[in-house]
């Protein structure tokens, strides 16, 4: 049995964070690592906009970039299924920068990903930077998909009636904590849109208050962060 931990004179024990879990279209859903969603009914992980390829993307046009992000966003996507023990990966568009990253990945990255293909369902949906991925990627490609009543996009459609999951727009959000301002990436959820925040290593965001999000969301809109109490809640007017 394991000997419970004390606290030195003072010193409080550090809580573990509470579960950042949040309900979604009549689903039930956990914020993991920041920028993915675990779908404990579907044995499913969903993000969005990994962007893999994209240092090499630069490269080619003569912008050197360390060329350690898909490796990295990939290891993260690795580590996270082993923590879930999720069945299926959901990509919500522009999984590669462009439709040619595939073509471009080293060996050693491509093995990651072999890895990751062998161990989950990985349902590939495009966007609008990888609308034509390669047959021979591996996993299923899609424009989008319906499954258990939600819509999964890589772009929230202004005429969608359904509750839908995209990506695309990157959001983040300022907050003050501790006498300073801190940046973090959030989702951004309305009554019947959740838009995913950027996953890959090279990414950066949009406001969640941009007028090109709100134009989405609509009214009562909110941004969803994991914090150390769970989810917490900021509107977005």
């Amino acid at each position: 049995m394991k000997p419970r931990q004390k606290a030195k004179a003072g010193i409080p024990l550090r809580a573990e964070p509470a579960p950042a879990r949040f309900q979604f279209g009549g689903q039930d859903f956990t914020i993991v690592d920041r920028t993915a969603l675990h779908w404990p009914a579907q044995s499913a992980l969903l993000v969005a906009d990994l962007h893999l390829e994209k240092g090499s993307w630069f490269a080619e046009r003569g912008q050197m970039l360390p060329p350690y992000d898909s490796l990295a966003t990939l290891d993260r996507l690795i580590a996270l299924v082993a923590q879930t023990q999720a069945r299926t990966v959901w990509a919500l568009g522009d999984n590669f920068h462009d439709s040619a990253g595939p073509e471009r990945m080293a060996p050693a990255i491509r093995a990651r990903l072999d890895a990751l293909l062998a161990r989950v369902d990985l349902r590939w949906i495009t966007g609008n930077h990888d609308e034509d991925l390669p047959d021979g990627l591996g996993g299923t490609i899609l424009t989008e998909e319906a499954h258990a009543g939600l819509i999964l996009r890589h772009r929230a459609s202004p005429s969608e009636i359904q509750c839908e999951l995209s990506g695309h727009w990157h959001p983040k959000l300022g907050v003050s904590a501790r006498g300073r301002k801190i940046t973090r990436p959030c989702f951004v959820r309305s009554a019947t849109r959740l838009i995913l925040p950027a996953f890959g290593a090279y990414t950066g965001g949009m406001a969640a208050d941009d007028p090109a999000i709100l134009s989405l969301t609509g009214p009562g809109s909110e941004a969803l962060i994991a914090g150390p109490s769970g989810v917490a809640r900021f509107p977005l007017g």
